[in-house]
């Protein structure tokens, strides 16, 4: 996109006051330029000429009564201008605008301002250009985001609950303007991608899934929330940080924990009997204690736990065919031992239980785990965690990776480490001897944290390996020059294809068997060749027909067992293929009319 050098100097300006986390709410006059074609531009991104007085009235974000005075000041700094000009832009002119911007974050930041100003706009232009944009909407732009949350001049769209509101939960979420709520995407920002404690600039997180129930899955954005559980943060910096707008204290004892968060579950459940929610980036020692609490008694999930678990199991199924050997054979290795590689290694288990009759113990038996102390092993039982014990098995111990592909000799390698370049040259070429098809997922978000990226996958396995990652990779070209595509284990695929599933049939609870179905539904849409070319996965550009036939198969499994019941729009015993077509009538459109506000 051309402009004159005036213009590109303003622009330069704006993005420079951006970047200074001391510009928090610049003068108006700093805010609005004209571009040589008259084009309204804002500090924060708005490029897209949408940010009317009007949209103030009608389409402005609208935080719930009840916010407390340090988010509300937060929230209003993001404020666009009373006087800002408005212009309709096309989706076309948007994107170029878009594209404009050279730093992630800008564009992230210009996204957000599109959807403060004109929510059907915003959701307009993701549908259209889903894959270009959804990078800069969740990972690996998100974590950036997360990391800056607290200075960059944005409005909060979601809500916060914090230790301060105890005894008046309820009365927060019966305030909110959004009352037709179905699910809810819960953070309290301890474990934040790779990137640790954010406290309550995990906020982003929360934000960044909900837009991806509506794009994925066609919810409504009205009937989602994202939510922050605010109890504090042991990021010492942050708390030393004078712009942080969380909880200035520590994270509380367990018991203090676990008492708020029952009062907030309780309040969900008697705010919205049937909404579902879902647990995301809490810290590992939490995270397995509320998916058990809660998983029985609500319509309840672990993203972090199950949800990825859900996508890997796809992407193992998908690159099982490519080896021609079935998920039984394989022995799978992973680097790290948390919340997301242990409930891998239990979803592969229950599959193998239920797919090919083993006990879920000799299903666990095929999976092995390597921690920050070594390979988790039976001799290290009295030390480990409550989680890691099912997987300490009676093998030799070893301290490094390497020995440990030398002694265990695994088909699969998977990464959940958050240890940026672990998978280092002599590992995966010694994968590559071992296998004819080396099966390597990196799966460590964001894309700094990748075990390995695909170019470098490509060349020590001589072009070999299946490859899934985390975050997004580039296309790379192998040893004969063709150019590869990778595959992308992202768990849009899964969680909101499952969580409109659990919506539409009011299911009571989200069984482990939920998510095998759907990884199985998900792995059948790959045809032979395709996984031979190593895409394990569907397009993402058919993403909301691959969530329709995800969701139809959930849905008929939670009907089947008596888990939930069929609605109103489908009949009784009705066809898979019925199924998918009434998600797909379900889906909101950009066009559709909002129902409340954001």
């Amino acid at each position: 996109m051309s402009r004159s050098p005036a213009g590109r100097l303003a622009i330069r300006a704006c993005l420079r006051l951006l970047s200074s986390p001391q510009q928090q709410n610049p003068p108006a006059a700093a805010r609005w330029l004209s571009s040589s074609t008259g084009s309204p531009l804002s500090i924060r991104g708005g490029l897209f000429g949408s940010m009317a007085p009007a949209a103030s009235a009608s389409a402005a974000v609208a935080l719930p009564p009840g916010f407390d005075g340090h988010y509300q000041a937060a929230a209003s700094a993001g404020a666009p201008p009373p006087a800002a000009p408005a212009a309709a832009a096309s989706s076309d002119a948007s994107m170029a605008r878009l594209r404009a911007l050279a730093r992630p974050i800008d564009r992230y930041l210009a996204l957000r301002d599109l959807l403060a100003a004109d929510p059907r706009a915003y959701y307009s232009l993701l549908l259209t250009h889903t894959e270009e944009i959804l990078p800069f909407v969740y990972t690996p732009t998100v974590g950036d985001a997360c990391l800056q949350y607290h200075r960059l001049p944005i409005k909060t769209w979601g809500l916060y609950l914090t230790l301060d509101d105890r005894g008046r939960v309820l009365e927060k979420l019966r305030s909110l303007p959004q009352q037709d709520v179905h699910a809810v995407v819960m953070t309290d920002g301890e474990r934040i991608l790779g990137l640790g404690d954010l406290g309550a600039n995990g906020m982003g997180i929360s934000e960044g899934k909900i837009a991806l129930y509506t794009v994925a899955a066609g919810l409504d954005p009205a009937s989602c929330l994202p939510l922050c559980i605010d109890v504090g943060t042991n990021n010492a910096s942050l708390l030393e940080d004078p712009q942080y707008k969380g909880l200035r204290r520590r994270r509380p004892a367990r018991a203090e924990f676990d008492s708020f968060m029952a009062e907030v579950m309780g309040a969900l459940a008697a705010w919205r009997p049937h909404v579902m929610v879902q647990f995301e980036d809490f810290g590992n020692s939490n995270a397995f204690r509320l998916l058990d609490s809660y998983r029985h008694t609500m319509c309840a999930f672990n993203d972090d736990i199950q949800g990825t678990a859900g996508i890997t199991l796809a992407g193992l199924l998908s690159a099982a065919r490519a080896t021609g050997r079935p998920l039984i054979d394989h022995r799978i290795l992973f680097l790290g031992a948390g919340e997301a590689g242990t409930g891998i290694g239990e979803l592969v288990a229950r599959y193998l239980h239920l797919r090919h009759g083993v006990t879920v113990e000799e299903g666990r038996a095929r999976c092995f785990y390597l921690d920050s102390k070594g390979l988790v092993c039976a001799s290290r039982r009295p030390s480990l965690q409550h989680h890691k014990l099912p997987f300490a098995h009676d093998a030799d111990y070893c301290a490094d990776l390497r020995t440990a592909v030398q002694q265990l000799r695994p088909t699969a390698l998977i990464g959940v480490s958050t240890i940026g370049g672990a998978f280092k040259e002599g590992i995966l070429r010694l994968m590559a001897e071992i296998n004819d098809r080396p099966i390597v997922f990196p799966l460590s978000n964001p894309t700094s944290q990748a075990e390995c990226t695909f170019e470098q996958a490509l060349e020590w396995t001589g072009g070999r390996v299946l490859f899934a990652s985390g975050s997004p990779f580039s296309p790379a070209r192998d040893a004969a020059g063709a150019l590869r595509q990778p595959a992308q284990a992202n768990n849009v695929y899964i969680f909101p294809a499952l969580g409109a599933a659990a919506i539409e049939t009011r299911a009571a609870a989200l069984p482990d068997e939920a998510f095998v179905v759907a990884a199985e539904e998900l792995a059948g849409m790959t045809t032979l060749d395709d996984v031979n070319a190593g895409r394990l996965f569907p397009p993402f550009s058919s993403i909301r027909a691959v969530s329709a036939r995800v969701s139809a198969r959930v849905a008929e499994f939670m009907v089947g067992r008596g888990l939930g019941a069929a609605p109103p729009g489908v009949r009784a015993g009705a066809a898979r293929g019925e199924w998918a077509e009434y998600f797909s009538s379900r889906m909101w459109g950009a066009e559709a009319p909002m129902r409340s506000k954001l």
